[in-house]
Parts: structure tokens; C-alpha cells; sequence
């Protein structure tokens, strides 16, 4: 209830694949399945404030964008990758 009107106050752009077109989520899925398992199941939440949750998966985000180690950009950070491509971090 309300989602639709959260979305407009926030002037956010719902994005939504077709009906039964599942790989246009798979991204997305992926990322916060990989977040879950990585940033948020191992830990204890029950303290934490909702402005300490959130600048944690702010720091996640940052981490994972610029200095998670990928396979498939040969065992580099982007970063790092990045750099050895001469492109701006």
C-alpha cells in the first residue's frame, strides 16, 4: 500500500520487465543476493540504527564497484582494471 505514491515522492522511475521476462532482473538479483551473503547474513544487526545500516551498505556498494576482487576481469579490482586500460577510475 502506498508503493506508488512512495515512488513519486521520491521521484524514483519504476522499471519493470515484462510479464515472465526474468533474465531483465537477473543483475539485480545477482547483486543483492551477493550483498546478503557477503555484507549482511554474518553479522548482528539487532544495535544497529537505520542511519548505521544504511552508510554499510553504502561502504558495501563502494567496496564491491571499486575494490572487489572479479574473476572475470582476470583476478583484478575494477579498479584495477580500470587502471591497467588506462581509464579514469
Amino acid at each position: 500500500p502506498g508503493w506508488l505514491l512512495r515512488m513519486h515522492n521520491a521521484q524514483l522511475a519504476r522499471s519493470m520487465s515484462r510479464k515472465g521476462c526474468s533474465p531483465d532482473n537477473a543483475a539485480c538479483e545477482g547483486f543483492f543476493g551477493r550483498l546478503k551473503n557477503e555484507m549482511y547474513y554474518h553479522r548482528d544487526w539487532i544495535n544497529t540504527t537505520l542511519e548505521d545500516f544504511m552508510q554499510q551498505v553504502d561502504s558495501y556498494i563502494r567496496w564491491y564497484n571499486q575494490h572487489r576482487i572479479k574473476i572475470s576481469l582476470g583476478g583484478l579490482s575494477p579498479s584495477e582494471y580500470r587502471r591497467n586500460l588506462g581509464i579514469a577510475a
